[in-house]
């Protein structure tokens, strides 16, 4: 029961507050064409990875407790679904889901959890958990889930 607890306590956290930067796209909300253009490029910045913009402050910090989690409890493996809001189309969201997921999962490699024990999923816009068209669902609605798994992952 402690175990459920715990593991819903680190999944609601994540899905809360770890990859929701408004900002992602640049001041102009145009996909960087503003004066964030070149991110990723020539900035060192590589989407979908552990120093992605896309993980804030307190996403990382919670992140930091889940590694630590994942650390003590060696028998779990972990999913990490990359989330998105619902501008865009499906296939831009899927992809911007998976890069979501992959720098949670690059950020907890390079913390010291095992790459095998780590699995990303991309759900894009399918799966929101606030509908409506305003900032403040987009925000809830972009982000990375950790869900937790017993036993040896597959592909």
């Amino acid at each position: 029961m402690k175990r459920i607890l715990t593991s819903t306590l680190l999944i609601s956290a994540l899905a809360v507050s770890a990859c929701t930067n408004p900002d992602r796209f640049g001041a102009d909300g145009m996909g960087g064409a503003g004066a964030n253009a070149g991110a990723g490029v020539n900035s060192g910045v590589v989407p979908g990875s552990a120093n992605d913009p896309s993980l804030t402050d307190v996403g990382r910090a919670t992140l930091d407790g889940q590694v630590a989690w994942l650390q003590t409890n060696t028998d779990y493996q972990a999913v990490i679904e990359g989330h998105a809001d619902e501008q865009g189309t499906r296939e831009y969201n899927i992809a911007l889901g998976g890069r979501r997921a992959n720098a949670v999962r690059e950020y907890m490699i390079s913390r010291g959890i095992a790459a095998s024990r780590l699995k990303t999923i991309s759900y894009g816009k399918e799966r929101p958990i606030e509908i409506c068209s305003e900032e403040a669902c987009y925000a809830k609605n972009r982000r990375a889930v950790t869900v937790l798994a017993g036993g040896a992952l597959t592909s």
